[in-house]
Formats: structure tokens, C-alpha cells, sequence
């Protein structure tokens, strides 16, 4: 069975439709008794930027780390203690892509994400994020908007 879903993974980015996402996860991680694992993804262009200014490649490491933890800290606030956290994932590149691939090698993933992240465009559609996870991912994806 396909969709059987055997644990569910909240998209992190550190907005507040992220922060919406993680409330509703842990909400929807007590009630089916599921475990809850958060993800994020260093962006591949923030690598570059950070690059390109000066970072050296051996501190990138590090600044991807603090990236993390900033990311899952600001989702652990939206849980609000709800139910506790079984993983952390950290990926590098691409957000829609690592995200697909990511549900591409982890069968039973439910995904639950915000409906926009921090685009400098402010829209009453879909993040490109978001949409490029709905569009190709293979699995069950769950949208949380305000």
C-alpha cells in the first residue's frame, strides 16, 4: 500500500505558516500516535551568497548547522510541546527538490507544510516551494495555511 503513512515530517523554514505547519503536525502526530520528525533545507543560493562574500568553505559547515538549529527551534515553538520530536533533518540545496527527493527515499511520509515561506513576493497563491513539492511529490502532502 502506496499511502500508508508511517510517520509525519513538518517542513521547517522559520515563518509563520511554518510555525501554522508544525502545530498542525504535532497535532495530527498525537492524535494518529505517529512519530513527528521536523526537516529543513540550507538553501544551495544562501551557500553561494555566503561564498561569494567571504564565508570560507570549512565555516559553511557551520553556518548551515546554525541554520538548522534556528529552524527547528522556531518550529518547536509553534509545537508548543504538543508531542515531542523524533528526528531532525537537515538538508542542503534545492528546498523543493531536497524535500521530493527526500520524500522519493522515505516511503509513508505524510508531509505537512506552511503554504508560503519567506518569499519577497507576497501572493495569495502558493509559495514555489510549496507548489513544487504538491506537483511532484510522492506521497500525501498536507497544505496548512492561517
Amino acid at each position: 500500500m502506496p499511502n500508508v503513512t508511517s510517520t509525519i515530517v513538518v517542513a521547517c523554514d522559520g515563518s509563520k505558516h511554518s510555525s501554522h505547519a508544525a502545530k498542525f503536525a504535532g497535532e495530527l502526530a498525537k492524535a494518529t500516535g505517529q512519530p513527528l520528525k521536523l526537516l529543513t533545507v540550507f538553501p544551495g543560493s544562501k551557500a553561494e551568497r555566503l561564498i561569494i562574500s567571504g564565508v570560507w568553505p570549512s565555516d559553511l559547515e557551520e553556518e548551515q548547522h546554525a541554520y538548522g538549529r534556528k529552524m527547528f527551534d522556531t518550529a518547536e515553538e509553534g509545537l508548543g510541546g504538543i508531542v515531542e520530536v523524533s528526528e531532525e533533518i537537515l538538508l542542503k540545496g534545492d528546498p523543493g527538490h531536497q524535500v521530493v527527493e527526500y520524500m522519493e527515499q522515505n516511503p509513508g511520509t505524510h508531509l505537512v507544510m506552511g503554504k508560503r515561506g519567506h518569499s519577497a513576493l507576497r501572493s495569495l497563491t502558493l509559495g514555489s516551494v510549496s507548489e513544487k513539492v504538491i506537483r511532484h511529490a510522492p506521497g500525501i502532502v498536507t497544505i496548512v495555511s492561517d
